[in-house]
């Protein structure tokens, strides 16, 4: 009965259809606001927060008697920035709905850095987490400040915290096809997007943002245009890619405009049918991100360069690509003997 009623909420709605892509509409002082979200439970939330905002007056700053900036007026500038500008919008929705819980109807000016380290230090399990909330605190207020609401940003005077990236989860060979095996028992209709994902090493928002105009089977690549760090690249093809989305075309729609891999299911992103095909495979401490690693950590293993790593990747610095360095000794060991070849 709880499942039913939270289906038929007002204001919260699919589009396209079967999209797994929700949205959410509401009024706010006669105005209509129409917001993209992404996943249905971040838009049940989401629509929540908006409708008690606007009854607080915490939306709008020009809604606020004397324009008070509340640290709600900056987070939804975030909001804004991210749906415009970034595939990954849904975990700035989040974020936005989180953390306006103990600072939303504060005033931006005075939440103090020690006050964001403290809710870190106590809401955040891991040091990624933890900089991840920071890296979103300080977008809302460098935004706020290029728009003239703030003029301090707090969180840049909150120290980031050192992430442990020594271990790289990644999939062995035999990982991988025990894995595919149960996913293509189970959910068939996912495995296409799981093989794609692990031999391109594309990021879940560049993946499943994905249109069929930015496919190209002639000379066999994928033209990504947002990407998260920005900048433009192309994702090569490979025989086992390029056979994965040809069936892939063969199994949905495929106007230009269509999404290659359609999310149906009870949400939108992929733990549902992922994580019980992860328990029966015995593979633990892995998400769908690691897929990326998998991609990556394969590359060093065949003796890629760290170089070749970055790009295939899209990694921004090659630091990020040199975290794989030591699975390749051989290769290594290679470049140190030329100086004896050089002799």
């Amino acid at each position: 009965m709880a499942r039913r009623e939270e289906e038929k909420v007002r204001g919260v709605f699919e589009h396209p259809a079967g999209s797994g892509v929700w949205w959410i509409n509401y009024y706010a002082q006669g105005q209509r606001h129409r917001e993209k979200v992404g996943r249905k439970s971040d838009a049940l939330a989401l629509y929540q927060k908006r409708k008690a905002d606007s009854r607080r007056k915490l939306k709008l700053p020009e809604l606020v008697p004397g324009n008070v900036v509340t640290f709600a007026h900056l987070s939804a500038m975030a909001v804004e920035h991210a749906n415009t500008h970034l595939k990954t919008a849904s975990d700035y929705v989040a974020r936005d709905v989180i953390l306006c819980v103990p600072f939303g109807s504060r005033k931006a000016d005075e939440v103090t850095p020690q006050e964001i380290n403290q809710w870190l230090t106590k809401h955040c399990k891991t040091n990624a987490t933890a900089n991840r909330y920071r890296s979103y605190i300080s977008l809302a207020y460098r935004l706020g400040m290029e728009n003239g609401k703030v003029t301090a940003n707090p969180a840049r005077l909150v120290r980031l915290r050192t992430e442990n990236n020594a271990r790289q989860r990644y999939l062995t060979r035999e990982e991988y096809n025990t894995l595919l095996g149960i996913i293509r028992r189970d959910n068939p209709e996912q495995a296409l997007a799981f093989v794609v994902s692990v031999y391109t090493g594309m990021r879940f928002g560049e993946q499943f943002s994905l249109t069929w105009n930015q496919v190209d089977f002639t000379r066999k690549k994928i033209r990504l245009e947002k990407t998260k760090n920005g900048s433009k690249r192309d994702v090569p093809l490979n025989s086992i890619t390029l056979e994965a989305v040809k069936q892939q075309q063969s199994a949905v729609p495929h106007a230009s405009s269509d999404t290659v891999f359609p999310r149906p299911g009870p949400s939108s992103d992929c733990r549902w049918w992922l994580e019980p095909s992860l328990r029966e495979a015995g593979v633990s401490d892995y998400t769908w991100h690691n897929n990326r690693h998998t991609f990556c950590s394969w590359l060093a293993l065949a003796g890629v360069s760290i170089k070749d790593i970055q790009v295939l990747a899209g990694h921004k610095s090659i630091a990020m690509a040199a975290r794989y360095a030591h699975l390749s000794p051989e290769a290594s060991v290679s470049a140190s003997e030329r100086l004896v070849i050089a002799s």
